[in-house]
């Protein structure tokens, strides 16, 4: 895998830089606009397979570790969701607590009711009683369930609340960045069999199942009083019972249904990510890293501008300022007597510099020698003395 890393690497580079070393050489010396326009095309298209090519590798470089951490944070976000939201749907059930100790305590004050003959008239404890006892029972050990479950969803929560702090810790830790992606993946799996098991642990089907078996699987006990009269009233009382079981389990079951209703959580499974697919994933946080890795691709795009501005003013400093296809007619004979006057100035000069040399060895001539004797006659002189 290093190997291949390594090849890729430089195959890149290598791809990179005869492709600018060709524009540099090339395109400043295209002069036509249709040429110029292809060699533009060509360089677009180019830049777009460097950035193919090598820019996600680049931002992957500057921002990669920081991606995987953004995905790491944003996991931890959603589990944390779906932590609370199992917890909630496990501990809805609670609050039909009150309701099914309310209704226990009102069988349970009916029984001792008719103990003293409240409801049939005749005190004792017979069918009523019976009936009454045993369905203040059934509620009470309904609500007994109902606070078992609520002690082992605190246990799970607390459970999962630990694998949400180690891993909040792992995104915060130093370290290498995979290692802690490991860690964190295996958080995650200990988190999901949490969750999953806050959502059996919700007693709201048990509630469910309870109320259903009150009303439907009621059976009314036969009236057992000594007397027809005594029976009649015991047979009034059991089918008034009856109703407000039945109103008592319609209501249960209602509000299990409300809670059984809400939808389940299904967390979504962790997926470790490398450098480069974090850095593409989340490429809409990380502008700026984006930003400077085109730009370190790209940057020799300014300098093959820069040679095609240089090359353009060279060409135009070689130009003439004036050329004779573009002159009239006063403008050439106006040109052609200058270069005349300055023809005839140059040949003036040397005819001026030859008689002031001239005149210069005859003064130097007409006088006499220097270090000549004294003491010698000139032969004229010689001839008028004798």
């Amino acid at each position: 895998m290093f190997f291949a890393a390594v090849i890729y690497s430089v195959a890149v580079s290598v791809g990179i830089y005869a492709f600018w070393v060709f524009l540099m050489q090339f395109m400043p010396h295209v002069l036509d606009r249709a040429g110029r326009g292809l060699m533009f095309g060509c360089m677009l298209l180019g830049s777009l397979m460097i950035v193919a090519m090598s820019s996600w590798l680049n931002a992957s470089a500057l921002a990669g570790a920081a991606a995987i951490q953004q995905h790491l944070a944003i996991t931890v976000q959603n589990y944390t969701r779906d932590l609370d939201t199992a917890n909630s749907n496990a501990i809805a059930a609670q609050g039909l607590l009150p309701d099914i100790q309310l209704a226990s305590s009102r069988f349970a004050k009916l029984a001792d009711a008719e103990r003293a003959g409240s409801l049939t008239g005749t005190s004792g404890s017979g069918t009523v009683v019976q009936l009454l006892t045993q369905m203040s029972g059934q509620l009470d050990s309904l609500g007994q369930e109902v606070q078992a479950s609520a002690k082992r969803v605190s246990a799970l929560y607390e459970q999962g609340s630990k694998n949400l702090a180690k891993m909040r810790e792992l995104i915060s830790d130093r370290g290498p960045i995979s290692t802690r992606s490991d860690a964190f993946a295996a958080e995650s799996l200990a988190l999901m069999g949490v969750i999953a098991n806050l959502q059996q642990t919700s007693v709201a089907p048990a509630v469910k199942r309870a109320a259903t078996s009150l009303s439907s699987g009621f059976i009314a006990p036969a009236a057992g009083g000594r007397t027809a009269d005594l029976a009649d009233r015991q047979t009034a009382v059991v089918g008034k019972v009856e109703s407000s079981i039945a109103i008592q389990a319609a209501s249960l079951s209602d509000a299990a249904d409300k809670i059984l209703a809400t939808p389940r959580v299904e967390p979504i499974r962790f997926q470790s990510m490398s450098p480069a697919e974090a850095v593409l994933h989340y490429a809409g946080d990380f502008v700026p890293s984006w930003a400077g890795a085109i730009s370190i691709d790209l940057m020799p795009a300014v300098l093959v501008l820069i040679l095609c501005v240089v090359h353009a003013a060279i060409r135009r400093e070689e130009i003439p300022a004036f050329s004779a296809s573009d002159m009239t007619a006063g403008e050439l004979l106006a040109a052609l007597q200058m270069a005349r006057e300055v023809e005839d100035a140059r040949r003036g000069i040397p005819n001026e510099i030859v008689p002031a040399a001239a005149k210069v060895d005859g003064e130097a001539a007409a006088e006499p020698a220097p270090g000549t004797d004294e003491n010698v006659t000139s032969l004229s002189s010689a001839r008028l003395t004798k």
